[in-house]
């Protein structure tokens, strides 16, 4: 009797399903490697970098100017309104002025009553010295005794010194003759610059000093800056000159200006810009002033003062993406 032949099993033992998948798995693994490498994704764009990123707000050199009236008294004209452009000499208001004018017109009666006192002393002073050199003359002539041309020559001293007082005197009348004149003119508030009224607080009639508070709140028509508050661990990244973008916080991407780096500040303070109340109470940060590369656009000038920016400083290199084959 023959053995029976052993025969193959049609189905697949679990050690054979085991390779099978394991070498599908690395088939597929290798297909992906090969992809990855010759067929890079169209999608992949290298990021832009930036050396930092601050708050901001616009402003100007020297901020917004308050102006008060330097003299007390009682507001007798306004003489523009909130939204009015001035030149700068342009009057914003006068108080009363009469008491000023009539010091001014008693100060300029002094005057002339000083130029002509100085007037009449000269008169005397040209007679005494003539009358006096006669009398020596005729003292050395012995035509005449030598007391009386003591006596002349004493007179002539004494007209002298008079009209040198005079003199003083006219020279005082003229100081208060200008004194009364700027006490005049502090009476009137004048635009120390082209600018844009912000805000009035004045009205005729109303009683004004120096210790009442700001009648008059201006925009200089200077260019607009930003003041960015930098983070104390990003200080010492910026640089003047450093190029930089500012992006409006509202107004979408299109709101976005070039500018670069005016200086840095050299003194830590506390963040204001910041919205959390517990990181501004922590936060320390610099200031930092940046320009507009272009400060005479209308964009530019429409700028707002006190707007809040973001401002992104300079542009780091992109990383270079590479791939390489397995």
């Amino acid at each position: 009797m023959k053995p029976s032949a052993i025969r193959p099993s049609r189905h697949p033992t679990g050690m054979q399903l085991l390779g099978y998948g394991c070498l599908a798995l690395t088939l597929a693994w290798l297909a992906g490697c090969s992809r990855s490498a010759d067929a890079p994704s169209a999608n992949a764009q290298p990021a832009t970098a930036y050396a930092a990123v601050a708050r901001g707000k616009v402003d100007i050199e020297g901020g917004l100017l308050s102006l008060s009236m330097p003299r007390e008294g009682t507001l007798a004209k306004v003489a523009v309104h909130e939204g009015d452009h001035v030149r700068q000499g342009q009057l914003l208001a006068a108080l009363d002025t009469e008491p000023a004018t009539l010091a001014v017109e008693a100060a300029q009666a002094q005057l002339e009553q000083a130029q002509a006192q100085l007037k009449l002393l000269a008169i005397k002073q040209a007679a005494a010295q003539q009358r006096a050199q006669r009398l020596v003359a005729a003292a050395a002539a012995g035509a005449g005794d030598g007391q009386s041309a003591d006596d002349a020559r004493e007179a002539a001293a004494q007209v002298d010194a008079d009209r040198q007082s005079a003199h003083a005197a006219l020279s005082m009348a003229g100081q208060k003759l200008d004194e009364a004149r700027y006490e005049l003119k502090q009476r009137s508030l004048f635009a120390p610059f082209d600018a844009d009224v912000v805000r009035v607080s004045a009205q005729p009639g109303a009683s004004v000093s120096p210790a009442s508070g700001p009648l008059f709140t201006l925009l200089p028509q200077k260019p607009r800056i930003v003041r960015a508050e930098l983070n104390d661990s990003f200080a010492a990244a910026i640089q003047p000159g450093m190029p930089a973008e500012v992006v409006a916080d509202s107004g979408g991407d299109h709101a976005r200006w070039s500018a670069h780096v005016l200086r840095v500040g050299q003194v830590y303070g506390p963040a204001t810009l910041e919205n959390d109340p517990q990181i501004r109470a922590n936060a320390r940060t610099v200031e930092c002033v940046l320009a507009f590369d272009q400060p005479d656009s209308d964009q530019t000038r429409n700028l707002r003062i006190g707007q809040r920016v973001t401002v992104r400083f300079g542009h780091a290199a992109a990383p270079v993406a590479t791939a390489s084959k397995d």
